[in-house]
């Protein structure tokens, strides 16, 4: 793996300003006052938002709470997407703090899956660790890790902590120095426009001929709408950690560097803002 740490760590301590406010017909005792926070980019919504639970709950009875769901501009947030994802998919083009909806009542069945514990959380980026390396190396290097390593990857990640995460997720990173690269890119490409919730196929980080592809090259491939308008006018922004890569850049360094905790490329493309 290249070392480019700085990047690592500026993608590992990106933060969302953001703002929750309770929905308004939600019943509480006394005005429940808006919750601040940074959320980091690269975490899970229920696994960051304790506080905000708190605070809200402190106004509310007993009877009247049940799972706490989130939601922005009548939009259900998935919280098994990571929260950079959202924000880019969602919120990029809106003004900061980015303004949060809290509901304790009429969980959207349809749209969400229920997040009963922590465990849920884990099991869930456990499971997305486990197929970015079935891509990867074919599963050898995550078979090969004991399950402290798995805890400690998780823990890395729920307690925020960079360098007791990247001590071990830097294995997963690594492959053959004859290779150029890994097997399969680990990717995830999301869309507002469309109702598929993303696309995923087999793409390789390697040409026939030895050439490295590029982020342009996966795009032309999987979604050629991104990145070839019938008009030749630029519609869409392709964003990922909130910046617009250049699609010039090799597909293996961004999953090196870009990939979210759980190994997964995950490539918003939206439209592009009109002023």
């Amino acid at each position: 793996m290249t070392d480019d740490k700085d990047v690592l760590r500026d993608v590992w301590f990106g933060r969302i300003p953001t703002c929750f406010t309770l929905y308004q017909d939600e019943i509480t005792e006394r005005e429940a006052e808006p919750y601040y926070l940074l959320l980091p980019r690269v975490s899970y919504l229920t696994l960051v938002t304790d506080k905000v639970k708190k605070h809200f709950q402190k106004v509310m009875r007993q009877e009247d709470i049940s799972e706490i769901w989130f939601e922005y501009e009548g939009t259900p947030l998935k919280w098994h997407y990571p929260i950079g994802l959202l924000f880019d998919l969602l919120a990029s083009s809106s003004a900061l703090p980015w303004n949060i909806t809290v509901h304790f009542k009429s969980f959207p069945e349809k749209d969400l899956l229920h997040c009963p514990s922590k465990d849920a959380i884990e099991a869930h980026f456990m499971s997305c660790m486990k197929e970015a390396d079935a891509l990867k190396h074919k599963s050898q290097v995550i078979n090969e890790m004991q399950k402290k390593d798995h805890k400690q990857l998780w823990m890395g990640l729920q307690n925020d902590r960079f360098d007791q995460f990247w001590a071990i997720n830097r294995k997963l990173m690594e492959y053959p120095a004859e290779e150029n690269g890994f097997r399969y890119i680990p990717f995830r490409i999301y869309q507002t426009t469309t109702e598929r919730p993303f696309i995923q196929k087999l793409f390789r980080p390697v040409a026939a001929d030895g050439q490295l592809h590029t982020l342009g090259d996966l795009l032309k491939e999987v979604c050629p709408s991104a990145v070839n308008p019938e008009d030749g006018e630029k519609k869409n922004q392709v964003m990922i950690h909130g910046i617009e890569p250049m699609l010039e850049t090799p597909l293996q360094w961004l999953s090196e560097h870009l990939s979210y905790p759980d190994n997964f490329l995950h490539i918003s493309i939206i439209p592009q803002p009109t002023d």
